[in-house]
């Protein structure tokens, strides 16, 4: 479906970002790898992006706190791979406190990494899309995007943030041939969340299995994670030609939290 596409996916080196490169990979896109975490660990995700799926994967290690990093990692993708076709802004971060206790250098970090960057990749990727007359991109919100949770003032604001950059790119973009969404989900089941459970357990004196249930899941109406293959397939499908009239959207994908 996206054989010959080039797609740059920002924290993409685990969870679901990585889940969003293999989804496209496996449509034909190549690849651009973005993120952080060990360099064995990277260098094994992306040669066998390389030899799973026959396309072609480059590694970014572009820090998103950096404007000039950002677009070089867009420029990366159009020197070696032809394009920025499609980018996928995913990289964030998070941090739980009351809002007068809430460190400042955090709130600074958490709205840079999570709402800045990915103005910056869309400034970098946005000239290239229009000369080609087709683009897509995707951002990674939250439910956090259309309600709020006490003590994630930095989180909620930069998600509630990325839903209004994603509507203003989608309108100056739209006779361009390119499509700008947001994909919101609820929580989801990724390493990070499932090395929570055991401490959250323990300090509430519960089991792993009511922990996933009445803390993590209390907001979930169906009581279930979504999946990062889930969130993966939202995307491919956001990227292809069916989806070519959907742009300025905040696409939920949250087991039902926000009907409530």
């Amino acid at each position: 479906m996206l054989k010959g596409k080039v797609a740059v996916v920002t924290g993409s080196t685990s969870g679901i970002g990585l889940a969003y490169a293999r989804a496209f990979a496996k449509e034909g896109a190549n690849i651009v790898l973005n993120g952080l975490g060990d360099a064995a660990a990277i260098e094994k995700e992306r040669t066998a992006i390389e030899s799973d799926f026959g396309v072609k994967c480059l590694y970014s290690p572009a820090n998103m706190l950096k404007p000039d990093e950002i677009a070089g990692m867009v420029q990366l993708a159009e020197t070696e791979l032809g394009a920025c076709d499609i980018l996928v802004n995913n990289a964030g971060i998070q941090h739980v406190a009351p809002i007068e206790e809430f460190p400042i250098d955090t709130w600074n970090t958490i709205i840079a990494i999570n709402l800045s960057a990915a103005f910056f990749a869309m400034r970098a990727a946005i000239p290239g899309m229009k000369a080609r007359k087709w683009g897509r991109i995707i951002n990674t919100a939250s439910a956090h995007a259309l309600v709020a949770s006490p003590f994630k003032s930095a989180y909620v604001s930069a998600k509630h943030g990325i839903a209004g950059l994603t509507k203003t790119a989608a309108l100056e973009t739209a006779t361009f041939g390119i499509t700008v969404n947001a994909i919101c989900p609820g929580y989801v089941w990724t390493p990070l969340v499932e090395k929570q459970i055991p401490d959250t357990a323990k300090a509430r004196g519960m089991t792993e299995e009511q922990v996933k249930k009445e803390v993590i899941l209390a907001a979930q109406p169906t009581k279930e994670f979504v999946t990062v293959e889930e969130v993966a397939a939202y995307a491919v499908f956001l990227a292809s030609d069916n989806a070519r009239s959907i742009t300025g959207a905040m696409q939920q994908i949250d087991g039902g939290w926000v009907a409530e």
